[in-house]
């Protein structure tokens, strides 16, 4: 309640309101009719309505000095209490209507009293004092509430008026006028010259104002020196009757430290040391001849012009620095990254450079990026020569870029570095040493490294699972397949139809298709709808074990709930009746797929590859052959396996020794016994079988 008033309104209030409580103070005033009819403790809202006192002449006569809305003749008199008598009358002329409006049966005079009992809380308030004992009567929260709000808009109304006031002195100013008057002559009238001329008067108030308080300020410095200058007369002037005596060398001391002992030297050459590294060096400038010789650089190509004689010639104009070479590498990489890492290479073993550790690291972890992984390897190599240890940022890069590759043994070597020199591996050192196990078929091993991730708090994500898990169903391990499904539900990540038709091939692959039914029926019971993929995967798994008449019976059920075969389920049974022969059945099941408008897979162009081998239709064969030959690189291990066998049991040794070449040249050894085959088909030539009018190889 206090800060509702300005400190300046504050002396006049509690003056003018003690003097006019004082009145009621007094042991012989006047009964106020409001105060005995009220119980003890009881709040003013909780009067009764037909409440109601007869008129008092004198107290309405005392009541009216204080809470009528003119100002008193006493206030006019008291220049001082100006302002507060202004802030009563507003305040009771506001308030007034409110306590009406809640007690209309109430009389003049009641009301009158009711309203002197609050100004006297409102004086208590401010004055920080007890107000004067008048009954027990308490003020309830509401009306505290009430109180509160009007006093606030009273002082926003009377800053506003007093702002008001003050603006209009300037309104009239010289200056303002001037203003207005070239405004005017410029062609600016109406609203808008109003507008300026109004804000001209407040640009004014508000410059006149800022130099008040500085006056005041320094009127308040001026007063605390005057105040000092008194205090140091009185001190004691000490007499000066002798200069010092000089003892030894001159010290220098600033803020407590004596800057005249021979260390300081030593602390400001490691001061110049360590600004040429805060504080970077500028590249010298490329003018006349060295800028002709820099513009033939950035001309240069990457593959068939060699860069170190223009070098050599930059370098002998300028005589760069480390800094001028950065800058020139940078100038050299805006125009062509080929050409920045050639250049870039060719500055390891220039002096001048002074190529360090970050230098090498810079270029492997851009050959990497860009899947070069030669290139990556060379410049290892000849920081291994310099005799630079890879260090933690290398040892990263180089387990990504050998993960991406599929080169286990490099990845492992990288990791272990990083172990070695305290590093703990986060969630992509982590997750690249995960795929490199899958991709070189040990996901075992993968999984533990899992294990470890989960024991360290770092989560494992739902691409991780599923690539372990991908990994286990193609090589048919159910028991590694199981664990990882079971992780993945036992950390939250529901069973989707991914992960199910991933189970349900690593079943199939191990032989056991009535299990991988099971996990099939399972799944539709669970609400999964199993997509052509997964409905493959079953069949595939029947076709281990010849089973086609339950895989017929299935789809003949799924087709009864509108299930149509897609691409895939073809695919599988083009493979299961080439592997019995079935020329006829397996070209209307490859017709089926070219009449959906799409083109047949490429692993089919295996199956249709072996049983046109084992059939003898060379003409066939050799289409089928030379698309698997043109996209040689699609081709895992044991599909080289099968083809080269099935060429070999078709006659065509000279097709199968060609693509056992393929296969070593793509990095897959071939097993032992195709080996032999391929040693025994060199000395015994194998005989063609011919092709029977049936489709059937005759011998």
């Amino acid at each position: 309640m206090r800060a509702l008033i300005p400190k300046c309104y504050k002396k006049s209030l509690i003056s003018h309101l003690r003097a006019r409580i004082s009145l009621f103070s007094d042991p012989i005033s006047i009964p106020i009719p409001l105060i005995p009819r009220i119980p003890p403790r009881r709040s003013l809202h909780d009067l009764p309505k037909h409440f109601t006192e007869a008129p008092n002449p004198s107290n309405s006569l005392l009541s009216s000095k204080i809470l009528q809305s003119d100002p008193s003749p006493i206030a006019e008199a008291e220049e001082e209490d100006g302002p507060m008598n202004e802030f009563l009358s507003r305040f009771v002329f506001a308030i007034r209507p409110k306590l009406t409006a809640a007690f209309p049966d109430l009389a003049r005079e009641t009301l009158d009293a009711m309203l002197l009992l609050i100004c006297q809380k409102v004086l208590a308030e401010l004055d920080g004092a007890a107000a004067p004992a008048v009954g027990s009567v308490e003020l309830s929260p509401d009306l505290w509430e009430t109180v509160q709000e009007i006093a606030n808009s009273v002082h926003e109304a009377m800053k506003k008026d007093r702002l008001r006031e003050e603006i209009k002195k300037y309104l009239h100013c010289d200056e303002v006028k001037e203003m207005c008057r070239f405004a005017g002559d410029v062609g600016i009238r109406g609203d808008f010259l109003r507008e300026l001329r109004f804000k001209w008067a407040r640009e004014k108030l508000e410059e006149v104002e800022f130099y008040r308080e500085l006056d005041r300020i320094r009127a308040q410095a001026q007063k605390g020196d005057e105040n000092e200058g008194i205090e140091e007369e009185n001190r004691g002037k000490p007499e000066l009757t002798a200069l010092p005596e000089r003892k030894g060398r001159i010290k220098y001391k600033i803020y407590g430290l004596d800057l005249s002992d021979p260390k300081w030297a030593e602390v400001a050459e490691r001061v110049e040391e360590a600004e040429k590294h805060i504080v970077p060096e500028e590249p010298k400038p490329i003018v006349g001849k060295s800028k002709k010789v820099d513009e033939n650089i950035l001309s240069l190509d990457a593959v068939k012009d060699d860069p170190l004689p223009v070098l050599e010639e930059w370098k002998g104009l300028v005589g760069p620095k480390r800094v001028d070479w950065v800058a020139l590498l940078d100038r050299i990489k805006e125009k062509s990254s080929a050409l920045y890492f050639k250049v870039a290479e060719h500055l390891l073993i220039e002096e001048s450079f002074e190529a360090g550790i970050r230098d090498y690291w810079r270029l492997i972890d851009s050959h990497s990026k860009a899947d070069c992984l030669k290139e990556a390897e060379r410049i290892l190599q000849k920081m291994i020569e310099k005799g630079i240890t890879p260090d933690v940022l290398t040892c990263i890069t180089l387990v990504h870029m050998y993960s991406k590759t599929g080169n286990l043994e490099r990845t492992k070597e990288a990791f272990d570095s990083l172990r070695q020199q305290g590093f703990q591996p986060d969630f992509k050192v982590y997750n690249s040493m995960i795929m490199a196990y899958v991709k070189a078929g040990n996901p075992k091993s993968g999984e533990s490294m899992a294990r470890e991730m989960e024991a360290r708090d770092i989560q494992p994500t739902k691409e991780i699972y599923m690539e372990l898990l991908r990994a286990f169903a193609q090589q048919g391990q159910v028991d590694g397949a199981q664990r990882i499904v079971n992780t993945m539900e036992f950390s939250g990540i529901q069973r989707c139809v991914e992960s199910s038709t991933l189970l349900v091939e690593a079943y199939g692959k191990s032989g056991d298709p009535d299990q991988a039914r099971k996990l099939f029926d399972l799944m539709m019971k669970s609400g999964l709808k199993p997509d052509d993929r997964c409905t493959a995967s079953m069949i595939r798994a029947y076709a281990t074990k010849n089973q086609l008449d339950k895989a017929l019976d299935l789809l003949l059920n799924l087709e009864k709930d509108g299930f149509r075969p897609g691409t895939a389920i073809y695919t599988v049974l083009v493979d299961w009746m080439g592997r019995l022969q079935m020329i006829e059945e397996a070209e209307h099941f490859l017709n089926n797929i070219r009449e959906k408008g799409e083109d047949p897979p490429f692993e089919i162009h295996v199956s249709l590859c072996d049983m046109y081998c084992s059939a003898g239709i060379k003409e066939k064969t050799r289409e089928n052959l030379k698309i698997l030959e043109e996209k040689k690189h699609l081709l895992k291990a044991d599909e080289f396996e099968r083809i080269v066998s099935s060429l070999l049991d078709g006659g065509f040794v000279n097709d199968a020794k060609r693509m056992h070449n393929l296969m070593q040249a793509q990095g897959f050894p071939p097993s032992e016994a195709l080996r032999v085959r391929i040693s025994a088909s060199q000395s015994i030539p194998s005989q063609r079988p011919s092709k029977s009018r049936s489709g059937k190889p005759r011998y």
